[in-house]
């Protein structure tokens, strides 16, 4: 029974209850299951989940009757030693995503805004969760926060999913597989339209608390969706991240490939790596098979080209099509690439998917967490 019921995983913190200390008395008197559970917090949000998945685990045990389940929460010793065993020993505000870290991160930018850069960034992270990666999404476009709507992390009357607190530690809401951290989760009820006018510190610490304070646990991709341009939070992530590589998303048009050089190369000055481009609203092929080339060609093969010519090889990354599905999955809060995986889009976004996934972080010049006797 214990074994069963230990082996349900927490939907927020994605491990087993037995690994979170968040089992009690548990025992088994004539077919009747008394099990015994403590939650991290009060009012819980996953406590409906959890207490569901407990009772179902004790029930499938053989010789299980019914199941009488007590449910209560954590002590703030316990909380203390759990936000502990969650960061590996690692003190408060470390950053877990240093040059030694396997994660790899990849933050993506553009010059310009309106060029589909956080929609490319949204469907980019299913994409590479529906390939079995562990994906975290920081939206650093605090003035323009979007990814929670893109996500589906927005009810209908307008509230966003909000982040699980323990203790100092922060645990982020979870859509497609892809945990996800965005100042839209920090305003209060009612202010989700409010704008947030913030100068260079608020945006700096905003940025750092994200990156240190919410528990993302093993990832194998963080992306980030930057603002666009060369401001504050661009300065603020190179000099966090200097070890991060670089995505550059632009139109085929100049007046867009033009000022994204300029993203890509404040991101060369502060270290970063520049991996590639990604050109959104491409041409279209229409049901006659004529191509509707609305925004021009030629525009992200002209920042790669440009981009190599001052440094490191930059090639195309992908070329995704206008597409009204696109479109319209985001404005529903559904990422193309789960409701409409066929659409040309999709099959682009996928690719590139692919394409970063084949190129995961080396260890080269990094020390690992063990060392010879």
């Amino acid at each position: 029974m214990r074994a069963a019921v230990g082996a349900v995983v927490d939907p927020e913190l994605r491990r087993p209850l037995s690994e979170l200390g968040m089992l009690r008395d548990i025992s088994v008197d004539g077919g009747v299951a008394d099990v015994g559970i403590a939650l991290t917090i009060v009012g819980c949000p996953a406590a409906d989940r959890i207490a569901r998945d407990v009772t179902d685990a004790a029930a499938s045990v053989p010789g299980v009757d019914s199941v009488a389940l007590h449910v209560g929460v954590m002590t703030a010793d316990e909380r203390r030693e759990l936000t502990e065993r969650l960061r590996g020993g690692r003190a408060a505000r470390v950053m877990p995503f240093g040059p030694d870290s396997l994660t790899r991160v990849v933050a993506v930018t553009s010059g310009k805004g309106g060029v589909g850069k956080s929609t490319v960034t949204a469907n980019l992270a299913v994409a590479l969760a529906e390939r079995g990666l562990a994906v975290g999404l920081v939206d650093a476009d605090v003035h323009g926060f979007s990814i929670p709507g893109l996500l589906g992390l927005v009810d209908a009357d307008g509230r966003t999913a909000k982040p699980t607190r323990i203790d100092e530690l922060i645990v982020p809401p979870v859509a497609h597989g892809v945990k996800v951290v965005s100042i839209g989760m920090f305003l209060r009820e009612g202010d989700e339209g409010a704008a947030v006018a913030w100068r260079g510190p608020m945006l700096h610490r905003t940025v750092q608390q994200f990156l240190t304070d919410v528990y993302f646990g093993d990832l194998d991709v963080l992306l980030l969706d930057m603002p666009p341009g060369t401001g504050d939070v661009a300065i603020s992530v190179g000099q966090l991240l200097p070890h991060a590589d670089v995505v550059v998303v632009t139109t085929p048009q100049s007046a867009a490939s033009d000022v994204a050089i300029r993203s890509a190369l404040v991101a060369r000055q502060t270290g970063q790596r520049v991996v590639g481009v990604v050109e959104n609203m491409g041409p279209l092929t229409l049901p006659d098979g004529t191509v509707l080339d609305l925004f021009g060609a030629g525009g992200a093969q002209a920042v790669a080209d440009a981009l190599s010519a001052q440094g490191d090889d930059v090639r195309v990354l992908a070329s995704i099509p206008l597409s009204p599905a696109l479109r319209q999955d985001a404005d529903a809060g559904i990422p193309v690439v789960v409701a409409h995986p066929g659409d040309a889009a999709a099959i682009a976004i996928a690719g590139l998917a692919e394409r970063l996934a084949s190129r995961p972080r080396g260890l080269a010049g990094r020390s690992l967490p063990f060392a010879p006797r």
